[in-house]
């Protein structure tokens, strides 16, 4: 009688440690806005197995801004600091400005992008890679020079994201200064193809595109997205277009994340990360605390991303609350 006793107090343990869990994470278990603690900007946002990622740039003036950390999270709302994962001692080229990761795995490496040396001129810097074996690094320099280091179709080369299509083809969009380009990645990554048509550098440039591309694939459509205004300023926001194809033509549909007066100003260069449930998607963003007046106090924040019927984007409304807890790899139920 006293082992079913047991028998029966393990099961009611185990059942109410499982009620506990789900209502920690469902019921008022909120990430809180900013997510990250710290000055941070530029997130890309990503998920390695059942783990929640962000890569963020450290957001320093340039001569600092030489390493970058990395956060994980199983919640959405309990992050770990990654210190260090890549520096300016990992990459002999770079000499300051190492910023605006993206972040893919390929056949169990890790490929870190990412602008270097805030280039202006052929040969200064650009955009580089570095792998790694595991998703907090230790990143090293893939190459040893940048993958980018030149001004094509006026795109400064800086703020890459790396997309790959259910083809299995993979492209990079980047550009700073008003420009946007495309272009195809080799299967290792590590070097540029050319098109069918035999181009390398095809501009995509939408109305309105200053930097920060984000591109995305939702029930066969693209949305590609971007930063406008001044990054230092109050009219930094994200807007949107859609696409039957990855290379555009992007028009320009709407804004769908800006400031908001009473809670923080300068919202932008984001990334979406993708929950378990079909319609379950979050925006991740930086943007600047009402009582910070530099233009690198920004604090990276995370918001829910809602698609309405026809496949527009309804306009975030920017918050301090952030979004619930949701781990992934849950069957049954959503905390969303």
């Amino acid at each position: 009688m006293a082992a079913k006793s047991s028998t029966i107090s393990g099961i009611a343990f185990i059942i109410l440690a499982f009620l506990f869990t789900f209502m920690t994470l469902s019921d008022g278990g909120y990430s809180g806005n900013p997510i990250l603690e710290g000055k941070y900007a530029d997130p890309e946002a990503a998920v390695f197995g059942k783990t929640y990622w962000i890569y963020p740039t450290s957001s320093l003036p340039y001569d600092e801004q030489v390493y970058l950390d990395a956060f994980s999270s199983e919640d959405l709302v309990h992050w770990t600091r990654h210190p260090e994962i890549i520096s300016s001692k990992d990459i002999p080229w770079l000499r300051r400005a190492l910023w605006a990761p993206s972040v893919v795995e390929r056949n169990g490496t890790y490929y870190l992008f990412f602008g270097g040396n805030d280039m202006h001129e052929k040969g200064e810097g650009g955009i580089g890679v570095a792998t790694a074996s595991s998703p907090e690094g230790p990143f090293k320099d893939a190459l040893g020079h940048p993958l980018i280091d030149e001004v094509v179709n006026g795109a400064q080369p800086i703020d890459q994201q790396v997309f790959t299509d259910d083809d299995g083809k993979t492209y990079m969009y980047y550009g700073g200064w008003g420009h946007c380009n495309v272009v195809r990645l080799s299967d290792d990554l590590l070097s540029i193809s050319t098109f069918e048509d035999g181009e390398t550098f095809k501009e995509i440039t939408p109305e309105g595109y200053v930097e920060g591309p984000f591109l995305m694939k939702r029930d066969g459509k693209y949305y590609f997205m971007w930063s406008e205004g001044n990054w230092t300023a109050d009219d930094y926001r994200v807007a949107y277009a859609m696409s039957d194809s990855p290379l555009g033509p992007f028009e320009r549909i709407g804004t769908i994340l800006e400031s908001d007066p009473a809670v923080a100003t300068g919202a932008g260069h984001h990334s979406v990360l993708k929950g378990q449930m079909r319609n379950e998607y979050y925006i991740v963003y930086h943007r600047h605390p009402l009582d910070q007046v530099d233009g690198n106090d920004r604090v990276v924040c995370i918001d829910p991303l809602v698609f309405r019927k026809d496949g527009t984007i309804v306009p975030v409304k920017i918050s301090t609350k952030g979004v619930k807890g949701a781990r992934l790899g849950r069957r049954n139920f959503r905390m969303f």
